[in-house]
């Protein structure tokens, strides 16, 4: 199946998923939420040629536990802890994937700008954390250290695949910033909207960069 049909296919999934979000029936939010995450899995492990395996495989890994995360997040029950697990670790596997073999290097310029605007998300989710107060903070570290590496993956090898890593990881944090604000501070009618297809956009950024001739 081509690269175009299965993105083609992904929109589709992902706009009856947006649909459902707002007028329902909810069994197509239970259908169409996984099957978009679903497609992108397929489009990254059919995209050719590769990276390495070392990086296909991670970020494969990492897309299957965001599905996994999408799914504990949908569910009618309060399992949005469980969820933020999972999605922790396929940010942990992004981190694995985006640092490489490379040697560690810190930036300090662009470390302190993650480390800032993870600082300030927190200043403002704040209030209303409670007792998800240590969860929040631990998945605003390891997110902005996930944005971090992909940057300086694209730093370093200056190609168009990393370029698409760093955007979709960037499209990441955004989303998650908006869910976070959404629940903890303040409920806005547009913010499933925003962060569903700023979401599915960087997954679906992050399956491209799989491909090392993708433009």
């Amino acid at each position: 199946m081509s690269t175009l049909i299965l993105t083609i296919l992904i929109i589709i999934s992902a706009l009856l998923h947006l649909w459902a979000e707002y007028n329902g029936p909810p069994i197509q939010i239970y259908i169409f939420k996984p099957l978009t995450t679903s497609l992108i899995i397929i489009l990254a492990a059919l995209a050719k040629p590769p990276v390495n395996r070392r990086y296909n495989t991670a970020l494969i890994i990492g897309l299957i536990f965001s599905l996994g995360g999408d799914v504990l997040l949908m569910l009618p029950f309060d399992l949005f802890v469980l969820g933020l697990v999972s999605f922790l670790i396929a940010h942990l596997v992004y981190i694995y994937a985006f640092k490489g073999a490379r040697p560690w290097r810190l930036n300090w310029m662009s470390a302190l700008v993650c480390l800032a605007y993870g600082v300030g998300i927190f200043l403002v989710l704040a209030p209303g954390l409670g007792d998800m107060t240590i969860p929040v903070i631990a998945y605003i570290l390891v997110i902005i250290i996930m944005a971090y590496t992909a940057w300086e993956q694209w730093q370093q090898t200056h190609s168009r695949w990393a370029l698409l890593a760093f955007i979709g990881a960037l499209l990441f944090v955004l989303a998650d910033t908006i869910l976070a604000i959404n629940k903890f501070r303040f409920p806005f009618l547009a913010g499933r909207a925003l962060n569903l297809s700023t979401y599915f956009a960087a997954q679906w950024l992050i399956s491209r960069s799989i491909s090392k001739t993708e433009k």
